[in-house]
Formats: C-alpha cells, structure tokens, sequence
C-alpha cells in the first residue's frame, strides 16, 4: 500500500513530494479585478510552507462573467500574469507543485456580481441563464485553453480543469440542464465534447511537462453516476491526461443512486481500472488517520480542505509527529488569523455551520 509520506510521479511534470494535495477552496480574498492580494498569497504559500506536496489554487474564472463569488482569484486577462507569476514562485519556492483551478461558474454566476445574464448550455429559467450560441462555447473553450497558457507562463507546474459542483463543464456534462441540439448535446459523447476539446487545446499550447487534470462530482447537480463512472474510465486511460480529481464530500458515503448502494461511492472509482493517470479525492478527510484510511482505499493521494484550512502545516504534523491530533471545531477568529486567513476568509468560513465561534 501507498504511504502519506510516499513522492508520487505523474505521466508529465515533476513528482510530488508526497501524498498530501491542498484542495481548491473559495476564500473571496483577492481583488475586485481577479488580481491576487497579499492575504491570498499568504493563505496559499503557509500551506506550501506546511509541506502540502501539492499546492491548489481557489478556482480562477477563464471569462469575466464566470465569476462564481466576491474576491474571486481571476485568469481571464494577461493582467493577472504579474501575480500569478508571484505565487507560483512562492508556492514552488517550497518544494510544492503550484497548479491553478480553471473555473467558469455558468448559470451560477450571480447576475448582480457579474453585471449581465449568466449563461449555460440551455436557458434556465430558475436561475435566469441564457444558453450559449455553437459559437461562444467554442470561444469558451478557447478561453479555458487561454487560461491554462497563461498558467504556463505565469511558471505554475499545471492546471486543474474544474468539471464539478455544477459550474458550467458540470452543466454540459448533465443531461437535466444540457438540453442542446448542437454537437455539444445529446449523447454523452456529444456533451463530454466541451471537456475534451479544452485538454486537447491545453495539450496543443502549453508546454510538454505541464500537467493536466481534472475534477468531477460524480453525483448531484443533474448528473448521472452511472455516466460519470464512465467518464471518468475514459479519462483514466486518456494519455492526454495526468491525473483525475473526484470531489466526493465524504469518502465513507454510499452513493446517492440506488443502483449503486451497498458499496462507498469513492470504491466506484478506486475500483475502475487506470494506466498512468493518478486518482485522488476530497471529501471529509480530517484526521491523519482519515487521511490514512482514504489511502489505502485505493487513491493515489489525498486532498484536504478544511483539514487544511485549520492546520497550514497538516501534511508535515502528520508525518512527523505520530500522536498529532487536529484542532477541534469551533474555533476562535485569533486561531483562524494565527493559521494565515484573512477577515474575508474568516467571514466566509461562518457560512459553515459550527466552523467559527460566535
């Protein structure tokens, strides 16, 4: 079985230095304009310092009206480059693989943050989206591949393509909001296409060494589970790809659909077959017996995110200190400050339940 403490190559890029990834996680702390702040970059790199082999950053929007939330970290103009290329020197600096989430949040683009009608693969009428033309979802791939060149020569190591939680790839992918009749509906082949199209682009601009992956949810959000277990076979074998990100919310869960009930939803993806493409999830993880436990289920390696966010320095406890036990939930905003978030972040982290103390 795999340890915590194991480096972990990938078909393309440096290795890991071990198990341990920080998870993508909204924290509304950069610039109106998308442009990384001082409070972002310090979240970010003490978790580098803490001995995270793998350093995610929040999900960054490819168009300006993809932003999902206040404070979101941007990539959609050249003019986030400058610090972008700050913190993936930071994060490298210490020995952690820097990689950018690409984001677009589609139809769950608030209209008042982004100033116009949010747009999805069909109208929706709850939300108020517009469907995309043929000829903006290909300019919205070309967008997501633009993001990543930007990425490259910003100097981070790859790219995480965001295909979960029912933002906009999600909404392609889901037969209940993916109603079209172009080539980028219908079958699941047909509705995958906006997905692939971007690996493809990123493959063709950026670098030999950069590193692709992706994340999906495998239920929820309109989606099929039975279509994403096939999805995400394919991608587990598509040599275009280095490894897949599969957001679980919990890795004890049974899943959600009948058909599949009896047997953890994570064992449906640890059991499919895979050539050289790693497979990791969040959803949970809190503990380093958690972390340990996920594991040897059968990942590659681990994501954390509010382990990570109460601990900076999680991976290298775990590793060094046998007898480590995480801080207990609620905690004090002092403990938050003391642990690199700024008052956005705290103030964010109040919307969970029992996460802040009063």
């Amino acid at each position: 079985m795999n340890s915590l403490s194991q480096p972990l190559d990938f078909p393309r890029g440096p290795n890991m230095k071990n198990r341990f990834m920080l998870a993508p996680m909204t924290n509304t702390q950069s610039h109106a304009d998308g442009c990384l702040s001082d409070e972002e970059y310090q979240w970010l790199t003490m978790r580098a310092q803490g001995g995270f082999g793998l350093t995610m950053t929040c999900a960054a929007h490819v168009q300006a009206i993809g932003q999902g939330f206040p404070g979101q970290l941007g990539i959609f103009s050249d003019h986030h480059i400058p610090g972008l290329t700050k913190l993936a020197d930071g994060i490298r600096r210490e020995q952690s693989l820097a990689i950018v989430q690409l984001h677009h949040a589609g139809m769950r683009s608030p209209m008042d943050l982004i100033g116009t009608q949010p747009v999805c693969p069909s109208d929706d009428s709850e939300t108020g989206a517009r469907a995309l033309s043929t000829d903006e979802v290909q300019e919205l791939i070309g967008d997501f591949i633009t993001a990543a060149s930007r990425a490259d020569r910003a100097g981070f190591d790859g790219v995480e393509i965001h295909g979960a939680h029912g933002y906009i790839l999600t909404q392609f992918l889901s037969p209940k909001f993916n109603r079209r009749s172009d080539k980028f509906g219908g079958s699941l082949v047909n509705r995958t296409a906006i997905l692939t199209d971007i690996i493809d682009g990123i493959r063709q601009q950026c670098r030999s060494e950069f590193i692709v992956g992706v994340r999906l949810s495998p239920e929820r959000y309109g989606l099929n589970t039975a279509e994403i277990l096939q999805l995400s076979q394919n991608l587990l074998h598509d040599p275009r790809l280095d490894f897949l990100d599969v957001s679980l919310w919990d890795f004890r869960k049974e899943p959600e659909d009948p058909a599949f009930q009896g047997k953890t939803l994570m064992s449906l993806f640890t059991n499919l077959s895979r050539s050289d493409v790693r497979l990791g999830a969040a959803g949970g993880i809190r503990t380093p017996d958690d972390a340990r436990q996920a594991l040897h289920q059968g990942l590659d390696w681990i994501m954390l995110g509010k382990a990570a966010i109460l601990h900076h320095d999680f991976p290298s406890q775990c590793l060094t200190n046998p007898n480590f036990s995480p801080v207990q939930t609620p905690v004090t905003e002092s403990y938050l400050k003391s642990e690199g978030l700024s008052q956005k972040f705290i103030d964010y982290m109040r919307k969970w339940p029992d996460f802040v103390q009063p």
